[in-house]
């Protein structure tokens, strides 16, 4: 089977040895299979988007040998698309806007619900609120977020499949398969359009997958509980499901990931110390 595999950095710092793990994962996958290897900048957050960050990843891809498809697909070009995909979602009632604060969502927010990053889980501060309350904060020159409505969600998938479950297909190293039951609840009333810029990873991701025709999805394991929150999108927006292969983390000794605020292992530093591209494959354990 060809597959269409993609790298999608975001051009928020330089690259490091973890990045060059994923991407080696989806460029040799692609070749292998006489496939095709994209790559898409992810930059819908423009106040980190450098421009020195965007010519850093086609300077450290082409060190490392890759070649990849014309013409690049760049996320803030096409907020348009996004907008679209969220208006599908509010036309099925599944998206409310949100103006809660982070200050305000941390006070009112139950300690002991996190999401799976950790982070606390939204308590539903608009989740239902009046017209006349969006509108009056609207008129004050407010932009609020938008939110799923999970519980609307769910219901909304279950009337579409019944009782059979979300799931995924996940590719182990080996090429072994598992089917994987998605669990998006825990995800809570998560943000699909932000209030800076109109998408989010979320939706940005599932929506640019399904135009490059992208097959499988190749990311590290701290992406892996993403894939439910992922996998619930594509199906109330009727696209299609790639597979997925979520390969190891790249950390220090102590647990830490590596880090493009740290600088941690740059790919452009260790060029200019001499390193090679073989080098940097036998770094990562894909020599």
């Amino acid at each position: 089977m060809t597959s269409i595999t993609r790298f999608a950095p975001s051009p928020n710092g330089f690259l490091h040895v973890g990045h060059a793990l994923s991407a080696i994962i989806a460029h040799d996958l692609a070749r292998r299979s006489g496939g095709r290897f994209l790559l898409r900048i992810e930059d819908i957050d423009l106040e980190r988007r450098r421009p020195e960050f965007v010519s850093g990843i086609f300077e450290d891809l082409s060190w490392l040998g890759l070649t990849w498809e014309e013409p690049v697909l760049v996320q803030s070009q096409h907020f348009k698309s996004y907008l679209a995909a969220a208006d599908k979602l509010i036309a099925m009632g599944l998206l409310y806007p949100c103006f809660a604060s982070r200050s305000e969502i941390i006070a009112a927010a139950d300690p002991q619900k996190t999401d799976p990053h950790g982070v606390l889980l939204y308590p539903g501060l608009w989740k239902g609120a009046s017209a006349e309350r969006v509108g009056a904060r609207m008129a004050e020159g407010d932009t609020p977020a938008l939110r799923l409505n999970m519980d609307g969600a769910m219901q909304a998938l279950r009337r579409k499949r019944g009782d059979k479950p979300l799931t995924f297909t996940e590719v182990a190293e080996d090429g072994s398969r598992q089917t994987i039951i998605a669990e998006p609840e825990r995800w809570g009333d998560a943000i699909i359009v932000r209030k800076d810029v109109p998408a989010s990873y979320h939706l940005s991701v599932v929506v640019d997958d399904a135009r490059q025709g992208v097959t499988h999805v190749t990311r590290g394991k701290d992406l892996f509980a993403a894939t439910d929150l992922q996998r619930l999108l594509q199906e109330l927006l009727d696209l299609p499901e790639p597979v997925y292969s979520h390969h190891r983390v790249i950390c220090w000794a102590d647990g830490r990931k590596l880090s493009k605020s740290n600088h941690d292992m740059g790919l452009r530093a260790l060029r200019e110390e001499g390193a090679s591209a073989a080098d940097i494959r036998r770094v990562i354990g894909l020599a």
